[in-house]
């Protein structure tokens, strides 16, 4: 192969597996790949709450405190992310379902970090008929509340415990609905202390 087509190959497959990766660095912050492989927090070890607040898509103030008491998902993502596309509707389901059968239990909230304009992100949440809330946050600012679980790369959800702490984090697309779900209702059952 000449050394032009292997290196126009090789540009190709880097911006392919790096298009949905750098959130805006993490430094030396402890994470894992972007496997989707679940990695639990035990309460004991868990961290402070989390303090994440801003301006959501549709230009409403929204403060993570304001949630405690429930398990909050939080996933973060951007409309051009094709895996973030691909798991959008697992994530609706599981919303649906779970303030059908535990009403005022679990809050789902978006973090938006790509779009240029929350109008495209609007947009996406439309066509894919997400009803809860998106912070807008195209630079990335909000995820440093997450301490050392900043995701390396999107898409990637985080469940947090009624105390605000991290609790689970998926690193990647979620693998199920089922996988998901089954995360809420641990963190659901503990006792926070």
């Amino acid at each position: 192969m000449r050394p032009l087509v292997r290196a126009a190959l090789l540009l190709a497959a880097l911006l392919v597996t790096t298009a949905c990766s750098s959130v805006g660095g993490t430094g030396d912050l402890d994470y894992i790949s972007g496997d989707g492989k679940v990695v639990s927090v035990k309460a004991a070890d868990r961290e402070d709450p989390v303090e994440i607040s801003g301006t959501t898509i549709q230009d409403e103030a929204l403060d993570l405190t304001d949630l405690r008491g429930k398990v909050v998902v939080l996933n973060v993502w951007w409309s051009g992310c094709g895996p973030c596309r691909t798991e959008m509707p697992m994530l609706v389901d599981a919303d649906k379902e779970f303030a059908e059968e535990q009403p005022d239990q679990v809050a789902f909230v978006g973090i938006n970090i790509r779009d240029l304009a929350p109008e495209d992100a609007a947009a996406f949440e439309r066509d894919r008929g997400v009803d809860y809330p998106s912070l807008y946050d195209p630079g990335s600012e909000t995820l440093r509340g997450l301490g050392r679980y900043v995701p390396p790369a999107m898409p990637a959800t985080v469940v947090l415990d009624r105390s605000g702490r991290v609790a689970a984090l998926i690193n990647g697309p979620i693998p199920s609905k089922t996988t998901l779900t089954a995360v809420v209702e641990d963190t659901l059952a503990e006792s926070d202390g």
